[in-house]
């Protein structure tokens, strides 16, 4: 679940906004390259809420589908379809895994999760940790590497170039095994009540498993 926490959080980038400030990119960027990236963040940063589907597809090819809400600052849920139980909810100080069926709640620390950052108020691609930079004629490819509590993952990012939204992202982990995410559906700008982020006070606290 933790693997689940880190790439989910990665949604992020396309609405949500840098936090804190990163460590410069690890590549010098040409002219073109920065300035697709500058469109893409501020097309980005002008996003509030959004709303939608997400389908998760891991190494083994096993699928899982869900529905997320986002809402900035800090709030975020994803929410497993059936027989899954399972969500993950972001409310600022951290994230956390609800088991529906359990009852029970276990939390990451925001600064333990990759591209935390991304959950302020201004989207900059080019203020993060960047290892690679690809352009085509559609799409724009972006890598980015950060730590985690499981070492350093890589995090590639694939963009629309002519409506700049993220399309789908992808977390690989020290050990290789990678999951790939995308999202559909979606709805920008959408009225979403706080009351979505809520954590139910009665399910019980666990420990997050290693």
């Amino acid at each position: 679940m933790l693997r689940l926490a880190a790439a989910l959080v990665t949604t992020v980038l396309a609405v949500f906004a840098l936090a804190m400030p990163a460590s410069a990119q690890t590549r010098t960027l040409t002219p073109d390259e920065e300035f697709a990236l500058q469109e893409i963040s501020q097309a980005n940063s002008a996003i509030r809420t959004m709303a939608g589907r997400f389908v998760q597809i891991d190494s083994q090819g096993g699928r899982m589908e869900g529905t997320f809400w986002l809402k900035r600052p800090n709030m975020v849920r994803f929410r497993y379809d059936p027989p899954s139980r399972e969500e993950i909810i972001s409310q600022g100080s951290g994230f956390y895994v609800i088991n529906r069926a359990d009852r029970t709640q276990y939390a990451y620390a925001q600064e333990h999760v990759p591209l935390r950052q991304f959950l302020g108020d201004q989207v900059s691609l080019i203020n993060t940790n960047l290892s690679d930079v690809v352009l085509s004629e559609t799409h724009v490819s972006v890598m980015i590497t950060d730590d985690s509590p499981i070492g350093t993952v890589q995090v590639s990012l694939i963009f629309d170039r002519a409506t700049n939204d993220l399309v789908q992202w992808s977390l690989i982990e020290p050990s290789g095994v990678e999951t790939t995410f995308s999202i559909t559906e979606t709805q920008k700008d959408v009225e979403i009540p706080n009351t979505y982020f809520q954590i139910d006070p009665t399910y019980r606290s666990v420990s997050a498993p290693n």
